[in-house]
This record gives structure tokens, C-alpha cells and sequence, in this order.
């Protein structure tokens, strides 16, 4: 009887919590992993071909060769360019075929089937990335490989911070060039609550309107707030979190207008209003213009309560948690 076992990876989404936009330009950015995860799994197969197959990302399933790290496609090549980049990065050369599901259902509004802006393109890389150094024996490190790829599958564009925190887990603090950053212990008391404004933001296009953009002030003074934000997150103080965030979102207003942003749009700046006047804290978190914001208080019932006001605003309450668990890998392939 074999031992085979599929390999089963999994790493978490993630929510940037500050230093977005800012981490590009050296200032530390704060992430956190949450529990919704993205699976791949990887089986032998008795084909000549590996064959890669996505259930509600593509119709259909794509079969690829290799050669010398050259990805070659035998059909639906067009909907996986996230597995062409990490293989190539990757380089791995084998003699055996794969079968490879990329499963990233978590990510995904159940109701209207739009994606849910927490990071499901760096939570599957990473989590590819790990199953295919674990089945090709690749020497290198995963993380390394899955930024290096999905910094290709984005053109260049970003910080790496979200496959820092997708590959480490929980909360930490990450700048760029440093790894996998470091954790930072959750402050005693603060609690939180996810809301999804049920708008699509593209993350790619507002990097590429910041590369065209002169550089403002507002850009400088984000630095500054965000490192006195990643230090309030350091410090465990529930009560300096949420005081440096109420300068730190006036201080992203700003930043988003000199650059013309729309980092409050898609209902964000309501839900700010909102929170203040409950006396909460709310910001977009990431990119903005749509996707998802988060609220903190040292007070959970305010949290409970905040989730009518949300309604009010369309946006919806998402039942997650945070995630102290980085990429995890089962199984073994004979």
C-alpha cells in the first residue's frame, strides 16, 4: 500500500492595517493575517502533463509541460499567469506530473461571487509557492520565491507586505527589504470588526496613478504617521493605538487628495464620519477606493452596535478572525 499522500498548503488573507502606500517609500506597514484561507493541493498524475484546474476562477482546466524552466501550454494557459510566474521563479525540474487544484473560495462573496478584497492572490501564492519548494525539492525559501513571483504577477508593483504577513501569520510589522518583517503582539483590550463595502479596488491601477504622480507633502507625512503608528501597534497600548489612528486617517485623507486617490471613496469616508461619531475609529485598509476598512475600540459592544451604522452605509460585516498560523503544508508524495 502507498503512503502518498496529496500535499495540502494553506496560508491566510491578510489586512493591512497602516503604513499602506507609505511601506513603498520605507516606512513600516502593520498587516494582519485573518482566517480566511487559500488551499492548493498537488497530487501525482499518469499523464504527460501537469494539469492545473481553479473551480471558480476558470471554467475549465489548463495543462501545461516544462522545459529548462519554461512553462509551456497545452490549453487554457490564459487564466493562470499566477502559476507561470511562481514556476519559473521557482525553477523546479522534475521527472513526475502533476494534477494541481488552486482553490480560493474563502475570498469569495458567497451572494454575488465578487472577491473580497483581503489578499487572495498573495495568500495563493504563498501557499503554491510552499507546496511546489515541498514536491520539487527546491532549496530555496518559499517566501522568497513567492514574492519574487507575485511581484512579477504584479508588474513590479508593490511592497511585498501582504506575502510577508500571508507567509508568517498573525500580526506583524514589515518593511520593505526585511523579510518576513516581525510579529507584534495584539494590544490587551483593543478589539476590531471587518466591514466589506461590496466594492471591487484595484490595488495595481492606484500604485500605477501614484508612479505618475508628483510627489506631494502629504506623501512625507504619511511616512511620518505611519511610523508613529507601527510604533503605538509596538507598544501594546490599546489606548495609543487608537490615538495615533485619528491622526494617521487625517493624514491618508490628505495623502489621497494630493494624489488624487479616492482612497476614502466607495462609502469609506461615511463609514469614517460614522465611527467618530460613535467614537470609534474607522479606516479603508490597503489600497481603498472599495474592498474592505476596519474599526477599533477598546470596547466590544461599541463593535457590536457600529454593525448597524455599517448597514446604513451598505457596507457588511465580515465574520473573521485573526489568524496566528503562516503558511502550512500536509502530505507527502511518493
Amino acid at each position: 500500500m502507498s503512503d502518498a499522500m496529496p500535499i495540502v498548503a494553506s496560508a491566510p488573507g491578510k489586512v493591512v492595517l497602516s503604513g499602506e502606500y507609505a511601506v513603498l517609500d520605507g516606512a513600516p506597514a502593520v498587516c494582519m493575517a485573518v482566517d480566511r484561507r487559500a488551499r492548493v493541493t498537488v497530487e501525482n498524475n499518469n499523464e504527460e502533463h501537469h494539469v492545473v484546474a481553479a473551480p471558480g476562477h476558470a471554467e475549465s482546466t489548463a495543462r501545461f509541460r516544462v522545459a529548462d524552466g519554461v512553462v509551456e501550454w497545452l490549453a487554457g494557459g490564459e487564466d493562470f499567469k499566477l502559476v507561470e510566474d511562481l514556476w519559473r521563479t521557482a525553477y523546479v525540474e522534475t521527472n513526475r506530473h502533476f494534477s494541481i487544484r488552486l482553490d480560493t473560495s474563502d475570498f469569495v462573496d458567497a451572494e454575488s461571487g465578487a472577491k473580497i478584497g483581503i489578499g487572495s492572490s498573495a495568500a495563493l501564492m504563498t501557499a503554491f509557492a510552499a507546496a511546489l519548494c515541498h514536491v520539487g525539492d527546491v532549496d530555496e525559501d518559499a517566501s522568497r520565491i513567492a514574492f519574487a513571483a507575485h511581484r512579477a504577477f504584479q508588474k513590479g508593483l508593490g511592497s511585498g507586505v501582504d506575502i510577508a504577513c500571508c507567509s508568517r501569520g498573525g500580526l506583524i510589522e514589515y518593511t520593505m527589504g526585511e523579510g518576513t518583517g516581525h510579529p507584534v503582539a495584539w494590544p490587551d483590550g483593543l478589539v476590531f470588526g471587518l466591514f466589506w463595502s461590496g466594492v471591487p479596488a484595484s490595488t495595481s491601477a492606484k500604485l500605477k496613478h501614484l508612479i505618475k504622480s508628483d510627489p506631494r507633502p502629504s506623501r512625507a507625512a504619511l511616512m511620518y504617521a505611519s511610523r508613529r503608528v507601527a510604533s503605538a501597534w509596538g507598544s501594546g497600548n490599546a489606548q495609543k493605538v487608537l490615538f495615533e489612528y485619528r491622526d494617521y486617517i487625517q493624514v491618508l485623507r490628505e495623502f489621497s487628495n494630493d494624489h488624487e486617490l479616492g482612497i476614502f471613496d466607495a462609502g469609506h469616508a461615511e463609514m469614517v464620519a460614522a465611527a467618530e461619531t460613535a467614537g470609534l475609529v474607522y479606516k479603508p485598509c490597503g489600497a481603498g477606493g472599495g474592498d474592505i476598512g476596519i474599526v477599533l475600540s477598546s470596547d466590544a459592544e461599541s463593535i457590536i452596535e457600529f454593525i448597524d451604522r455599517a448597514k446604513e452605509q451598505n457596507f457588511r460585516h465580515l465574520a473573521v478572525s485573526a489568524d496566528p498560523l503562516g503558511v502550512q503544508v500536509t502530505g507527502q508524495l511518493c
